[in-house]
Parts: structure tokens; sequence; C-alpha cells
């Protein structure tokens, strides 16, 4: 039986979380795991002022007054699964270091566990994307599994949370901490990042293995109205679509000089010859170089001068990388041009444990082309030990792209696609879930059915023949992101969410 959890003393490091003692059969059934604190370093939040424009800078401002009044001194806590690798830790990364500055203590939590909940959790993501991903069961014995690794992690919870702080839950994976959550006290607000239009019965059984838990959340927050599930109360619904940091590492700007020389640093290009250090500006200030290599899968380097087609994303078979390449070389009019994949070594994101097997099915897919097309093919681990380092290899390889690519069978909200636009890149993207929301069809970029893939290559031809188009449509894209997805608006939003709810 579980005995007890020792208290934290002043000297002890921060984030040092304290196993229960178990008896010695528990330990012989499971390994215990415990939540842990990510550090949020403090980053200087004066441009947010401007960056997004005037008139949301003034209103950002409000949003912060009202909210240092309402909270009083509370926490915000962010609790998600993974502290690298993904959307949500790649947003609370960027962003909440921006409100300490401001007078508001945001703090985030990574929960752990083992192997078997994360392949149930990898369940329900794919189930509330319509699919049945590996097609095993959401049935009690998931269940039991599931509510015991919450346990383990609520063992550290007082260590952190205090009645009154408020707590952001992202997505299925630790939504089960919610009831006992809000036992001790705390606001919570349950933010869910994925869905589909259209619900179908894998869906539902989806909603009914944690509906009971989404319903203890004080609000619940979506990106999309669509997304929100049957059986919730409707007044308890917020919408808010994520952003992108326009100031962090991998979106701010890059010269083409420094771009190659990241990019030839990292192995993804030949170098250029030219003699500027790969270095670039982390979140503090400080001035770093590209020291860690990608791991490439490829025939040889994508030549100088070739025109480049890129897709960004984690090795998850609903990005489709399979669907990429097969319609990049079924098109004849490519032949020129070359496709790099790029997603983070395929062990280095906790919460994902399929990454491996749809890494390797895209390479022996591209391994069985002709060697002429598999030629001009090429996959790319980026390295992840260094996060900072790997946003700014993903943003000088956006940049460098002539067309980047996000052919999703299914997206909440498609962050990279964000990120495309901000570099005012032309776009082809996929005509799914929240997508279809950052994009009008060839007015920021072009939408396609993901399953076809003619469409498909032919939007990726079109827009590197048509550079005049493709401006255009980079530029427009821009435009919509300043107006819609960055920082300001986001943090702002739930600025007033937290002064309603307080």
């Amino acid at each position: 039986m579980l005995v007890g959890v020792a208290p934290p003393r002043e000297s002890d490091p921060p984030g040092l979380c304290f196993a229960w003692t178990l008896t010695p059969r528990a330990k012989k059934r499971r390994r215990f795991v415990s939540m842990h604190e990510v550090n949020v370093p403090p980053r200087v939040a004066q441009r947010l002022r401007s960056i997004a424009g005037a008139d949301v800078g003034h209103r950002y401002e409000q949003q912060l007054a009202d909210a240092r009044r309402a909270l009083g001194g509370r926490t915000v806590w962010h609790i998600n699964s993974t502290a690298e690798g993904g959307g949500v830790a790649e947003l609370l990364r960027s962003c909440l270091g921006y409100l300490a500055e401001d007078g508001i203590t945001a703090r985030w939590l990574v929960i752990e566990g083992d192997p078997t909940f994360f392949a149930i959790t990898k369940r329900i993501h794919n189930r509330l994307h319509g699919v049945l991903g590996d097609g095993g069961p959401l049935a009690e014995a998931e269940r039991r599994h599931y509510d015991q690794v919450m346990r383990d992690n609520l063992a550290a919870a007082d260590r952190y949370v205090r009645a009154g702080d408020i707590v952001v839950v992202h997505d299925p994976q630790p939504l089960g901490m919610a009831p006992a959550l809000r036992s001790m006290g705390a606001t919570v607000i349950w933010t869910c990042h994925v869905g589909v239009d259209t619900p179908n019965d894998i869906v539902r059984s989806a909603w009914e293995f944690l509906l009971a838990d989404a319903r203890e959340a004080q609000t619940l927050t979506f990106t999309r109205a669509a997304y929100a599930w049957d059986g919730l109360d409707a007044g308890r619904v917020r919408l808010i679509p994520p952003c992108i940091d326009g100031l962090s590492p991998k979106n701010v700007e890059l010269d083409p000089p420094r771009r190659r020389s990241i990019l030839a640093a990292a192995g993804l290009v030949t170098s250029s010859g030219e003699n500027v250090a790969p270095t670039f500006e982390r979140s503090d200030g400080t001035e770093a170089t590209v020291t860690h290599v990608a791991e490439m899968i490829e025939e040889a380097p994508v030549p100088t001068g070739a025109p480049l087609v890129v897709q960004v994303s984690r090795w998850d078979a609903l990005k489709d990388p399979a669907g990429v390449v097969r319609g990049f070389v079924e098109e004849p009019g490519l032949a020129d041009a070359h496709l790099l994949l790029a997603g983070p070594a395929d062990d280095s994101v906790a919460d994902d444990p399929e990454a491996t097997n749809t890494l390797r099915e895209v390479g022996d897919l591209r391994g069985d082309l002709p060697v002429a097309e598999r030629r001009r093919v090429h996959l790319a681990n980026l390295p992840t030990g260094d996060v900072e380092e790997n946003a700014s290899i993903v943003n000088a390889l956006q940049r460098h792209a002539d067309v980047i690519v996000q052919k999703s069978l299914a997206e909440g909200f498609g962050l990279t696609v964000t990120e495309a636009m901000w570099k005012a890149r032309p776009i082809v993207a996929a005509d799914v879930g929240g997508i279809r929301d950052q994009i009008d069809d060839d007015v920021q970029g072009a939408l396609v059915d993901p399953r076809d893939l003619t469409a498909f290559g032919t939007a990726v031809l079109r827009l590197l023949h048509d550079r005049t188009l493709a401006d255009q449509l980079g530029q427009a894209a821009r435009r919509r992101v300043r107006e819609r997805y960055l920082a300001p608006q986001y943090l702002g939003a739930y600025l007033e969410l937290f002064s309603e709810l307080l």
C-alpha cells in the first residue's frame, strides 16, 4: 500500500519529486512515476506590446492589469505530458516566460508515465482525430492503468499546487487529474488542442473514456467550436486558438547567409563556403552556436540551388509523411525539385510511442523508390538535446524552403503552418480542421484535400513555378498571423479568462 510522501525541505533543489513508499509487492508490480517541474526562463516582455500592433498591445496591457488584480499573487500552473516535442510543449516554453516580468507567476509541470500509459493516451489522441490508431481497446483495464498513473503523479501535487491557484491542464494525457485538483481548491481549466469537425463513433469512444474528468474542470477551452465534446456544459466552453512566439529562436528573422550556415552546421545542406558563423540568439539574449548534427536518411545532400519542398512535423501517421512522399514523386513536373521531411529524433518525444514505427514506414517507402526519385527525397531527424538550437535549425530550414507543406490527415491547429505563414513562405496545407481557420484558399496559401495526392502535387508545382503568386500568398499569410496568432492575443485571452473565473 502507499504509506506517505516525504515533505519538501527548503534546501531541496527546485523540481525534486518525492516518491511514495511502496510495499515490496507493489514495487514488483510497477515503477513509480511522478510529475516534475520544467524551468521557464523569464523573457523580456516589452516587445509584446508592439509585435501585433498598437491596438492589440494596449488591450494586452489592460488584460495584464486586470489579471494581476484578480490573481492577487496566486500561481498559474500549466500541466502537460512532455517537455519537448510537439506544439503544446513549444507553446508553453515560448510564452510563459513573458508573464514573469509583468507580475504573473506562471509555472509548468510535466507528468510522467510508463510505456503502457503513453500507448493508452496515444490511442485516445488518435481516436479524437477519428482514427483507431493501433486498434487497441479503451476499456476497464486501460482506465485502471490510466487512473493509477494519475494517482502517482498527484502524489507530488501538494508540493506545488495550493488552494486558490489556477491549473491549466493540456490535452487528454493529464486530464484525469482534474477531479483531484478541484478537491485541492484549485481552479481547473482544461485545454483541448485536438479534435475533428464531424465526430464519429471512434471519436465518441475517446470522449466517453474521459468525459467525467472533463466535466470537473470549471472551464474548457477548444481551438474551434466544432471540437467541443457532446455532453459538456456549453456555458463553460471558451474558444482560444494557440499562437506562435514571433520573438523566439524559431521565428525571429534570419538573413540568408546565417540560414545557410546553420543548415550546413546541422548537416542539412552543403556548405556555401561563406564565412558566416552558425550562431543564433537564445531567448535570454545570449549567443550560441549550432553544434549538433541531424541524422540524415538520404543518398546525398540537397544540391545547392535546387527547388526545395519542406514539411516539418512529428513522426506521426496523422501528419501523413508517407502521403507527402507519394504525392511529391508522382508529380512529373517536380522532377527537378527535392523534398525534405524533418522531425525530432523519433525517440525524443516521451508521449508518442508510435514515432519510431512511422519513421520506419516512411523510410521503407523512400528506400523502395527508384534511384532517381530516392535521391530527391531526404529525411532528417533533427537534434533535440538543445531545444533552442533545434528551434533555430527549424527556423533556418523553413526560411530556406521554396514551398512548405503540411499534408496532415487531421489537425487541431497547425502550429507549423502558422510558423510558415509568419515567415511569409508559400504553403500548401491540408483542408482540414484548424488549418481552415488559418488559411483561406488562394488567399494566404493553397488548401488541398489531403487524400488527393494529385491535387497536392499540382498545388506544390504551381507555387514553385509561379513565384509572384507564391510571394503574394506569403505576404498575406504573414498579415493573417499578425492579426490573430501571436503571443499577445493568446496570453491575453487566458488572462481575461483568469480574471473572469476569479
